[in-house]
């Protein structure tokens, strides 16, 4: 967990690695208020590193989720957790942006998904008042709504073929002039069968 830490702060800016922090901690205690049984090391892992695909050190041409998630699982096999740990971090940062199917898998994998769904409002109300601020005061938000929105807007902008099928469209659509997404249905019109 201190390694995972340290990888986060050192490759995020401070809003995000913030972010990646407080996003655990709500996670770790939606899991202590729910009474979940999980891998506390999978679950650290998976959301501190939830966000390395937006971060300069870990782009490339693939989805910003799925960049993280390999750099992630890369991690995770150079300290030897495992095929199985490894496999459900990939997943806990993959699928972090999609919660519909985040939410419903293995333990560890829906409450990473649940705790970085605290930062964007879902079952904050879940977190005691107290325990939230205390977690806000140790790893303040540093703009996270207008740094966030920058950072997934340079990714609409860049790569906008990575965007289409999950949130950052949403902020495509809000925030980038001419940015549309292309249908799931204009696909299966024009694909290339007679009937």
């Amino acid at each position: 967990i201190a390694r995972a830490m340290d990888y986060a702060r050192i490759h995020s800016e401070p809003y995000l690695f913030n972010h990646a922090v407080r996003s655990w901690l709500f996670a770790v205690r939606l899991a202590q208020l729910q009474g979940v049984p999980h891998d506390a090391e999978v679950v650290a892992v998976g959301t501190l590193l939830h966000d390395l695909g937006l971060t300069t050190s870990h782009t490339g041409p693939k989805r910003f989720e799925i960049e993280g998630a390999d750099a992630a699982r890369a991690f995770a096999r150079e300290l030897s957790v495992g095929d199985r740990r490894a496999q459900l971090i990939w997943d806990s940062v993959a699928l972090n942006s999609t919660p519909s199917i985040g939410l419903h898998k293995e333990p560890e994998v829906a409450l990473c998904t649940a705790g970085i769904g605290v930062e964007f409002g879902f079952q904050y109300d879940s977190i005691p008042p107290n325990d939230m601020k205390a977690i806000l005061a140790a790893f303040p938000r540093l703009e996270m709504k207008r740094r966030f929105t920058g950072a997934v807007c340079r990714i609409v902008e860049t790569k906008p073929e990575t965007t289409y099928d999950n949130f950052a469209g949403d902020f495509g659509e809000r925030f980038i002039a001419g940015y549309k997404r292309p249908s799931t249905v204009d696909y299966l019109m024009n694909a290339p069968f007679e009937e």
